[in-house]
């Protein structure tokens, strides 16, 4: 058995963990994928990579309405892949041998599993630390529907490297991933069609985003809702997904349907971690698991599975380990999100059943992006930002963007609801400019009737 003062299993949030207050550590870092975890390799990066190709030929297919003669002639999927993962590739190698070359880390390029109390199997060796991070993340979610594990099948781990356009897409999943996936597929080019168990997309943010987002995919692609699966098979090279309603016909196959966190596949009960009912890793609001010693950081201890949200986790571990007498704890408000369909979404805070359950007597405010000058200059009819905020304090507790840019313009807000300032304070002790798109956020604060 080898000795190590840390061990990391995980190299994405994980591998940002070793400030210089590590640099006389013996450590061990143990990742069984490239490095740089799935944000750098297959998530968000390169999904968003994506989005903005799938963006730039949107507003190809779509200026006419501006008096602008373009058109959307089709698509170069291998020279659009090959550029995305011709840039990140090379990140992932130059880091797995800078890593390499680190006097004081030992890379293992392997998956650990737990064979003990702080004994981690890696390869045919075990070694052991001390002081263990938990950062490996999560996994895609694979349903148990008849018949898929004998057809070929993409997930989001492979879709965004896949050899070809399909002209046929079908997506199983209403979630972000498969809102994501289906925006760049469709505006490539790629017949798109999108079968959803719930009754709409994004249904865990707040209804209002969900309707609008779903009327915004129902118009594009073929959106089917409260579809129940009933068998998936393999015709020659088409899939065919057997639904209560009838056959879905395509060339692929995406499944999207969440990600499951990895500490059950490390073995993580034996070392006294304990998982919550949803396999998640419990930890303090110090990032500290049950097990002493051990820490966990990002998705295999978040359901907010988000990378900065794992970032964040990351550099409170980082600095906990190395001062126990100084332990601090994240302090940053509610956690935002977005996600880059089109139209894009952000949120942060409660949704509108969410403040109501909670008891909050809320004021609300939907606000058109269409009622300021640049929505207007836009030609924007669907956009909008919603706000909640507590009639008592006139505090934000909910703000929820639907549209361009949102990602964006929710930022200040995101920042208001941290620093504890009212909607007064937002609106009006700030500049404005005009006629720039955050005036519709202005506009949206000054519209509150307490």
């Amino acid at each position: 058995m080898t000795t190590h003062d840390l061990i990391i299993i995980g190299s994405g949030s994980g591998n940002s963990l070793l400030t210089p207050d590590y640099d006389d550590w013996h450590v061990a870092l143990v990742e069984d994928g490239p490095l740089g975890g799935t944000c750098l390799n297959r998530g968000c990066i390169p999904s968003k990579m994506l989005v903005h190709t799938a963006d730039r030929a949107r507003i190809a297919a779509t200026s006419d309405r501006f008096g602008i003669d373009t058109s959307f002639a089709g698509a170069d999927w291998p020279a659009i892949r090959d550029r995305i993962f011709g840039r990140i590739d090379p990140i992932a190698a130059s880091g797995e041998v800078y890593r390499e070359q680190a006097d004081n880390v030992d890379l293992f390029k392997t998956h650990g599993r737990f064979v003990g109390h702080k004994d981690l199997a890696v390869d045919d060796q075990v070694i052991s630390a001390d002081t263990i991070v938990l950062a490996a993340g999560a996994h895609v979610h694979v349903p148990a529907i008849p018949g898929l594990a004998d057809v070929d099948f993409h997930t989001s781990d492979t879709i965004m490297r896949a050899d070809e356009l399909p002209a046929r897409t079908t997506i199983i999943g209403g979630g972000f991933v498969g809102v994501e996936m289906g925006h760049v597929l469709a505006a490539l080019g790629s017949e798109v069609t999108m079968l959803v168990r719930r009754a709409g997309l994004v249904t865990d943010e707040d209804p209002e985003v969900s309707r609008r987002i779903t009327a915004a995919y129902g118009r594009r692609l073929d959106l089917r809702l409260g579809t129940s699966l009933v068998e998936v098979e393999q015709r020659g090279d088409e899939v065919v997904v057997i639904t209560g309603d009838g056959e879905v016909v395509g060339d692929a196959l995406l499944v999207a349907t969440g990600r499951t966190p990895n500490g059950r596949d490390l073995g993580v009960e034996r070392t006294g971690v304990e998982l919550d009912g949803e396999g998640y890793v419990v930890v303090d609001d110090h990032g500290r698991t049950t097990a002493d010693g051990i820490w966990a950081l990002g998705d295999i201890s978040s359901p907010q599975q988000l990378k900065h949200k794992a970032n964040a986790d990351a550099r409170l571990v980082a600095h906990n380990i190395v001062h126990p007498e100084d332990l601090r704890s994240l302090d940053l408000g509610p956690v935002p999100h977005a996600v880059f369909g089109d139209p894009q979404v952000a949120s942060v805070g409660m949704t509108e059943p969410e403040a109501r359950a909670a008891g909050i007597d809320c004021a609300i405010v939907v606000h058109d992006y269409a009622s300021t000058a640049y929505g207007w200059a836009m030609e924007d009819t669907s956009s909008i930002v919603k706000l909640l905020a507590d009639r008592d304090t006139h505090l934000l507790v909910g703000a929820h963007v639907i549209g361009p840019q949102a990602s964006t313009l929710i930022q200040q807000l995101i920042q208001g609801m941290r620093f504890g300032q009212t909607v007064e304070q937002l609106a009006r002790d700030q500049w404005w400019i005009h006629p720039a798109l955050p005036e519709v956020v202005e506009q949206a604060l000054l519209a509150f009737d307490w």
